[in-house]
């Protein structure tokens, strides 16, 4: 009978009938209470329904029914990742990594939690023994390249990519990544293989999008530059019209931004304990803020928590909640007290176990709140990692994001956008004056001993050498940088987009009309 319910509970909840499901499991548990499958059940309902604390509680009372039970063990650590108990969520997924070694679906399932919590070691150990059983699962061999990517193994992950690719080609987001890991040559790279796909057709829009992108960064790295910008020009064309994004919008909320917050928003600033332990980095996207985030996470005395998004989290939470406009939120937020907005920052990247004095947070669109950063953490460090406006605007139209920064696949729309960046940056220059710590991307990479001395002098910090090899950082890189910044510090891509100073006007022109001058773009 326990069987049964469970299975009524599980029907309801595939077909999307919540309510059935809740009635389901409601008998199921009352009735029989000692089944564990069904507290299982009754906790993945709790999650589908956004009940994390009643889905953990479920789990809890199914692993006191069947102690060391694989499937609710892996429940149990996703439930905790679901509540924000990170460190709990870590230890739990220690905990059911030996009591899934024989079944392939939950090493797959606790992959993807290692993933979450930026495991990625474990990660791809748990992957690698799914695929002793799945040798030729394309989705595990995807998965699996994910994570050697982010750990720098990039032949392994190549290998798994063509698995991928091999036993399920519509996977198309596996081209652009496989043509990312590693320079391609004339005696080997894949230029034949993406051609015939995009003439098959396959795929739709957003498939020979993808294959326009792998096209163009093949052609780049065999230096036939014509045919690589024809490709980016269409991947960049496909995935623009399949958005619904206006430029206008994020133009005039910076626009507002400078506008709302001065001097006065500034000077209600107040220590906050623990407020000297972030640096801040951040800048355009592709400026460079990889880079500087790699350099100081050589430190002995810092720690990189990546790109995280707990400071705008911590603005938007103390403004009330999500709101119905940008207008309303920038308004609600400038008048909320810079300490709150400070301690619910601290409160949320408060972590034990980091062993070092300082942490960094590198969400490169933090330029955004570069002014609540100041007044709500004085003792923060801000670091703006500025690059030249045309190599920054190529590096953000050759890029393929999967999500975020719909203004990259036009370049009107980027030289718009850059421009309105820049007035921002402008603002907050004057208003911050030596607060924020200017590194500039191409002046660090030419003179990379010195600029390295200045950031970490500017940072509080004492010198370390560890911070002159920035590519022998071990630390995993979930970023569009993760293959680059496995490489010296190099001079190569400063000039890149000069060679395409002719399929870049648009943007040279657009930057003009906005005010940008000459002598800040040639």
């Amino acid at each position: 009978m326990g069987e049964t319910l469970n299975q009524m509970a599980r029907a309801a909840m595939a077909r999307g009938d919540g309510a059935g499901a809740r009635a389901a499991v409601a008998r199921l548990v009352a009735q029989h209470p000692a089944f564990a499958p069904g507290w299982l059940t009754a906790s993945l309902l709790e999650l589908q329904l956004g009940q994390a604390a009643r889905a953990l509680d479920a789990a809890e009372r199914g692993l006191a029914v069947r102690a060391g039970d694989p499937a609710l063990l892996v429940q149990r650590a996703r439930c905790l990742l679901a509540t924000g108990e990170s460190d709990a969520a870590r230890a739990a997924v220690a905990a059911a990594e030996q009591a899934v070694a024989r079944d392939w679906r939950l090493q797959h399932e606790l992959s993807s939690i290692c993933g979450a919590l930026g495991d990625y070691e474990r990660g791809a150990r748990l992957l690698a023994g799914a695929r002793i059983s799945r040798p030729d699962d394309p989705a595990l061999a995807r998965d699996i390249a994910m994570m050697l990517r982010f750990l720098g193994r990039f032949a392994e992950a190549e290998a798994c990519l063509d698995v991928t690719i091999r036993q399920a080609p519509q996977s198309w987001d596996a081209y652009p990544v496989r043509s990312q890991l590693r320079r391609q040559t004339v005696e080997r790279n894949h230029v034949s293989e993406l051609e015939a796909k995009l003439r098959a057709g396959a795929g739709g829009a957003v498939g020979q999008a993808y294959v326009h992108y792998a096209l163009a960064k093949e052609y780049e790295d065999l230096g036939v530059w014509e045919k690589s910008f024809m490709h980016l020009s269409a991947g960049a064309t496909l995935c623009r019209r399949g958005l619904r994004y206006d430029v206008a919008d994020d133009v005039s909320a910076m626009g507002r931004i400078a506008a709302a917050f001065g001097q006065a928003n500034l000077a209600t600033g107040e220590k906050v304990a623990g407020d000297d332990a972030p640096i801040f980095v951040f800048g355009l996207p592709r400026s460079g803020t990889t880079l500087v985030d790699r350099i100081l996470g050589c430190h002995p005395d810092v720690t990189s928590l990546g790109e995280i998004t707990d400071f705008p989290n911590a603005v938007t939470e103390c403004a009330g909640g999500v709101s119905a406009s940008r207008q309303d939120l920038i308004a609600k937020a400038v008048s909320v007290p810079a300490a709150r907005i400070g301690g619910a920052y601290l409160a949320r990247v408060a972590r034990p176990g980091y062993g070092t004095k300082r942490f960094i947070d590198k969400l490169p669109i933090n330029y955004l709140y570069a002014g609540w950063i100041a007044a709500a953490l004085p003792g923060a460090k801000l670091v703006h990692v500025v690059r030249h406006p045309m190599a920054n605007g190529y590096g953000l139209y050759k890029t393929l994001f999967q999500q975020g920064y719909p203004f990259s696949y036009d370049l009107d729309d980027l030289g718009r956008y850059i421009a309105a960046y820049l007035r921002l940056m402008a603002h907050w220059e004057l208003l911050l004056g030596e607060r924020l710590i200017r590194v500039d991307y191409e002046t660090l990479v030419r003179a990379q001993e010195r600029e390295s001395r200045r950031l970490i002098s500017a940072c509080g910090l004492e010198w370390d050498d560890a911070c002159l090899a920035p590519q022998k950082n071990a630390a995993p890189s979930l970023t569009q940088s993760a293959v680059q910044v496995r490489a010296p510090v190099n001079t190569e891509s400063i000039d890149q987009w000069r060679r395409f100073s002719a399929q870049l006007a648009p943007l040279a022109a657009r930057l003009r009309a906005e005010g940008v001058g000459e002598a800040v773009l040639f």
